[in-house]
């Protein structure tokens, strides 16, 4: 039987209850939100459950979310099933404050780039990441430049305006 958005949910439920929560499916990729605490049992259920057979980590960043008090920092894993050609997307919160995720590397070997480019660009820090240093930025920069924390730029300026600039 093929793997589908249903079956993964199911499964997902049986294992972990109602922790999981915000489940939706937006252009058909099914998403869910888990607690930051279990990320790693998350990630690695998915890895090793041979119905599900996650076994590549497509893509990880992050999204400040200013106006969300206590979660403004989302954490995104993209996985992907080769065999069954599924992909799924889930999130993790936490705060500004104390930005703490489980690292992934032990499990995926790929998210050691994507994990010190989110601590680059938006702080979180990767507990239990080898090597958690910007990979991008400076090191002398003292602030996360992909935060929403700063103004932007004024519409009003006139060495701006688009006459100067032939449009």
């Amino acid at each position: 039987m093929p793997l589908n958005n249903d079956t993964i949910q199911q499964t997902l439920i049986q294992k972990f209850g109602d922790v999981l929560t915000d489940w939706q499916e937006p252009y058909g990729m099914l998403t869910f939100t888990a607690p930051k605490e279990i990320n790693l049992k998350v990630l690695q259920f998915l890895y090793d459950e041979p119905t599900l057979n996650f076994r590549f980590l497509t893509d990880l960043q992050a999204v400040h979310y200013p106006a969300n008090k206590g979660q403004e920092l989302a954490v995104v894993y993209h996985l992907h099933n080769l065999v069954d050609n599924v992909r799924i997307r889930f999130k993790v919160f936490t705060d500004i404050p104390k930005p703490d995720v489980f690292s992934a590397t032990a499990l995926y070997q790929s998210a050691n780039f994507m994990e010190r480019e989110t601590y680059d660009f938006f702080g979180v820090n990767f507990t239990g990441h080898p090597n958690l240093i910007r990979i991008l930025n400076v090191d002398e920069m003292d602030y996360f430049p992909m935060r929403k924390e700063f103004p932007l730029e004024d519409q009003t300026r006139v060495d701006k305006d688009d006459e100067m600039f032939g449009r």
